[in-house]
């Protein structure tokens, strides 16, 4: 998958749970009140569900889910080394 396809992905889901039309990927999710820890869950098990990776404990770090670029560059790591 592409980065630009990837980045599409994660917004349309973003932007289908949180109240904005617009999403910068560089945005801080966390910090803009978009993205609570209730919905870090969410937002952690569709980004496994999608993009067919784990997330483990080690993985848990707000820097790996706190935008869209963020959260790009996560899962490409993730797919790298599988």
């Amino acid at each position: 998958m592409e980065t630009i396809e990837t980045t599409t992905v994660i917004s349309t889901f973003l932007r289908r749970h949180v109240s904005t039309d617009r999403l910068d990927p560089q945005d801080d999710l966390f910090a803009s009140g978009y993205v609570n820890s209730l919905f870090a869950l969410q937002l952690i098990k569709f980004v496994e569900k999608t993009f067919s990776i784990r997330v483990e404990n080690d993985d848990l770090d707000v820097a790996n889910f706190n935008s869209v670029a963020a959260i790009d560059r996560f899962v490409r790591r993730k797919l790298a080394n599988c």
